[in-house]
């Protein structure tokens, strides 16, 4: 004869729906866990980069993910311990802005190896092999279209400096070959100097301010990057040579766009920090939801901009 099932007892009833509770309640955990994106910033001490951050964990957060930044400080080994932490904290992903292209190629590696993509973000590492893509803009060409338009304002003759970035980016150089593979053809075209101010309006002061008591009798100033041209202009005021001396930069930073509008500065390249930063996260995202295939590179028009062109671009958040 068949025993009888015996019946749940109210307790056991409990006993089972807190059991499935606790289930239930793991695998949300797991579930969350794995939709972490971590966005790390070579820098936070310059607004552009602040807007590539912001955008990029914006853009991950619109697409579902928790979105962390992490600020490197421009600092390699700062970056290095961000990329520890977050891979043994979980994250499915990284939009990544690098502190040095050479530099950084360790900590993609190590994130590759722990199966963790890594799309590089404004500034590209020195390996096709290790960051699932790279979004950059196209640096050389907008140079190219800035060096002619520098050689027409000096009406081909002059004394200038050249401010560089960070002597481990490859933006620097590439911003710097541009420029000079057309200047270069211009023999009155003088560079009296060429030094680094590592990107930062600070230093680009002090270091133009010394610059100039050597060479009193500058024509333009080239800066690789908008920061460094805020900060070449106020050496210039400071000097009381604003007005003699044209400054050309690179990035679109809205003061500089201010600055460009309010005839101060004469022209700078406008990137889409925005846009590199929203690609960036929803190349993430198609990853995590098993995408594979990826172009190792995804170049990004600039635009020259002028004095005389300023008007045709809008505000910061609609031309980005």
């Amino acid at each position: 004869m068949t025993k009888p099932t015996k019946p749940f007892s109210p307790q056991n009833l409990i006993l089972l729906l807190l059991t499935l509770f606790s289930l239930f309640g793991c695998n949300e955990k797991k579930k969350d866990a794995s939709k972490k994106i971590a966005v790390v910033i070579s820098t936070l001490n310059n607004p552009w980069f602040v807007v590539l951050g912001e955008s990029a964990a914006e853009r991950a957060r619109e697409l579902g993910y928790e979105a962390t930044i992490f600020d490197s400080q421009n600092n390699t080994s700062k970056e290095a311990e961000h990329f520890e932490n977050l891979i043994a904290a979980g994250y499915s992903a990284v939009l990544f802005n690098p502190t040095d292209s050479e530099g950084s190629v360790s900590n993609v590696k190590r994130a590759k190896r722990a199966g963790v993509p890594v799309f590089c973000m404004d500034r590209e590492v020195n390996s096709l092999d290790v960051a699932t893509s790279q979004i950059i803009s196209d640096s050389f060409s907008g140079c190219v279209a800035l060096g002619e338009y520098f050689v027409r304002q000096l009406n081909k003759k002059g004394k200038y400096v050249e401010l560089l970035g960070l002597v481990g980016d490859n933006n620097t150089w590439n911003r710097s070959k541009g420029f000079h593979s057309v200047v270069d053809l211009f023999p009155d075209l003088k560079m009296v100097s060429q030094q680094s101010a590592d990107f930062d309006r600070s230093k680009a002061m002090e270091v133009l301010e010394s610059i100039m008591q050597s060479n009193p009798d500058l024509n333009a100033v080239f800066c690789g990057n908008d920061a460094m041209a805020m900060g070449a202009y106020q050496a210039l005021v400071a000097a009381g040579k604003e007005k003699d001396v044209m400054v050309f930069g690179f990035d679109g930073a809205d003061d500089v766009m201010n600055a460009i509008a309010d005839k101060k500065i004469k022209a700078t390249v406008m990137q889409s920090p925005k846009k590199m930063a929203r690609t960036a996260a929803e190349l993430a995202d198609e990853y995590i939801k098993g995408k594979r295939d990826f172009s190792k590179k995804t170049p990004l028009a600039v635009s020259l901009v002028t004095q005389e062109n300023i008007k045709e671009f809008g505000d910061y958040d609609s031309r980005n």
